[in-house]
């Protein structure tokens, strides 16, 4: 079987997704790009029955290598982020908070320093529907600069040089838009970090490296 152990990898995070209450049921995707092919969770199927058969493996056009079921609706908005991004791998969940937060506000300002992981204010991706180039369309330019993004009445995004970094990732984008959504909830002014509070911060988390997740 080929890029057997990349298929694995998307099942343990689609899983680790889930255990960490970052997506409902199945709705969520991942994949990683090996060279000119595309490992991607499949649509519709439960998370705990997945089989590394069952994850497929497309070209960088989106025609099937070597997959037997039909791959996540979001397939096009995968291959239209490798096309248009530095990223190996992606995560899309439907996570509460950052799903909420992505209905009324069009970037989540640096409340957090954590939004330094991301890259800076945190962008949100106007609505399309899914599976279309024009979500796929706007999903890359939220990510320009960035490693992450929200979805408008959707949910969010987080890519990476590796599965593992776009995955650690995800907690964290729903941490800031947790405190966002809470402090905003307040109605009073929200504090934010300034262009040069957020070059150091930036600075700072260059030799950053979260600890692995194993939820």
């Amino acid at each position: 079987m080929i890029l057997e152990e990349e298929r694995r990898a998307v099942i343990r995070t689609c899983q680790r997704m889930q255990r960490l209450g970052l997506v409902v049921g199945t709705a969520g995707n991942v994949s990683v790009r090996v060279g000119d092919r595309v490992v991607v969770s499949p649509s519709a199927v439960e998370y705990q029955d997945l089989a590394p058969g069952m994850i497929g493996v497309h070209d960088m056009d989106g025609r099937p290598v070597d997959a037997q079921l039909r791959p996540s609706s979001e397939l096009p908005l995968h291959l239209a982020v490798y096309r248009g991004t530095g990223a190996q791998a992606i995560t899309h969940n439907h996570a509460p908070a950052s799903t909420a937060l992505g209905l009324v506000v069009d970037e989540v300002p640096c409340s957090h320093y954590y939004s330094g992981m991301f890259g800076g204010p945190i962008r949100v991706a106007p609505y399309a529907r899914f599976g279309t180039d024009e979500l796929a369309g706007n999903v890359c330019a939220a990510l320009q600069g960035r490693l992450g993004a929200l979805m408008s009445n959707h949910g969010a995004i987080t890519i990476g040089p590796s599965l593992e970094k776009a995955f650690s990732l995800l907690p964290y984008l729903e941490y800031v838009c947790e405190i966002q959504l809470r402090a905003a909830a307040t109605g009073l002014p929200v504090k934010t970090l300034d262009e040069d509070q957020m070059a150091h911060v930036l600075e700072g988390l260059k030799t950053y490296v979260p600890t692995r997740i194993t939820g």
